[in-house]
């Protein structure tokens, strides 16, 4: 027999919360989001503001006490309802990292988040990054397998498609999940029966009216685009419609970019378009600038927005983004985890368990 709960309330921390993808998804799952930590403050008012109730405590996870939750928020320890979610920043294992040194900062966190999981000895435990934490050869993901075994954690682990998972993006991701509860014996959701795509989502049909780059929207809908500066304008005049990319102008000297001459084989979906009929891309921090990946409207002659950034993200679209720039606005985005994974996923617990 599975084993007893103390009560029917799931309560979580969200470690790294950004500005709270993870927190909605399970506030949405009806789980009670006590707080989210996370050492980047200009995050505080965006997951404050669209997650009331839940606090977002500004602070370094290194230097954080373990008991900390304990004595502020009275978490209690061994409790079985308790999940703690671990979301570190991985850069460090990215493939698109381009900092080394500065990502170095986040190689070890995933073993600071494992501090907790050991006071607090939660019921449960939630762990998103990207693939190369699996493959980097100096992941301190065994040494984290580890803790979680000796620590009598049962889990499942897997890299996943979140478009497999009602997000209509290609996003592939490591995803565990882990229980110390006998009985228990924990899943990854089912996969949605279809894949959506951009044409699903976006568009007219969707709500959003055609704009032009460098529109400013003063709504909380947050239909602004970046600007193009006259050349980038004529490059996307070229591309085709509907997965267009930058070789339809790549002879064209007077547009094509010199790191580019010659090199028709390489970074081949910046400048390019998103198709309607397949899911987008990974959407990155950077989703706002074309010459960063395949981020330009399927038909508009810009970058998509960041309210559609954000809905391919799978954010409501009342979700507000509280910063003073595009691109404050793309990297709380672009860093999320998407909500509706993470609704699939407290679901895994809230209806199973």
């Amino acid at each position: 027999m599975p084993e007893q709960r103390d009560n029917n309330r799931f309560k979580a921390i969200d470690f790294f919360c950004g500005g709270g993808g993870m927190t909605c998804g399970l506030r949405q799952a009806g789980i009670d989001v006590i707080a989210g930590v996370d050492f980047d403050g200009n995050a505080k008012e965006t997951y404050e503001f669209n997650n009331p109730g839940s606090v977002f405590i500004h602070k370094d996870v290194k230097k954080l006490r373990s008991n900390y939750f304990e004595k502020n928020y009275g978490v209690q320890r061994n409790d079985n309802n308790l999940i703690l979610v671990g979301c570190s920043p991985c850069q460090y294992y990215s493939i698109i990292n381009t900092d080394h040194s500065k990502a170095e900062l986040s190689k070890g966190l995933l073993m600071n988040f494992a501090r907790f999981i050991e006071y607090y000895k939660p019921g449960y435990v939630l762990v998103e990054n990207v693939p190369g934490i699996v493959t980097n050869k100096e992941t301190v993901l065994p040494k984290f397998l580890k803790k979680l075994e000796k620590l009598g954690y049962t889990h499942k682990e897997e890299i996943i498609d979140m478009s497999q998972y009602g997000v209509p993006q290609s996003r592939r991701r490591f995803s565990l999940i882990a229980t110390r509860l006998s009985g228990v014996e924990v899943s990854f959701p089912k996969k949605a029966e279809k894949v959506l795509t951009v044409a699903d989502v976006l568009g007219e049909r969707n709500g959003f009216t055609p704009i032009k780059a460098g529109h400013k929207d003063t709504t909380d809908f947050q239909h602004t685009a970046a600007g193009l500066n006259e050349v980038s304008l004529r490059r996307m005049a070229l591309t085709p419609h509907n997965g267009g990319n930058r070789l339809s102008w790549a002879d064209q000297k007077e547009l094509q970019l010199a790191c580019y001459v010659g090199k028709d084989d390489i970074f081949k979906d910046n400048y390019g378009r998103m198709w309607w009929d397949k899911p987008s891309p990974t959407i990155t921090t950077k989703f706002f600038s074309i010459s960063n990946g395949r981020f330009a409207h399927p038909e508009e002659d810009r970058a998509i927005s960041i309210r559609e950034g954000a809905t391919l993200q799978s954010f409501p679209q009342n979700y507000v983004f509280k910063t003073n720039s595009i691109a404050g606005a793309a990297r709380i985005i672009g860093n999320a985890v998407p909500c509706e994974y993470a609704r699939r996923l407290g679901e895994t617990i809230t209806t199973n368990y």
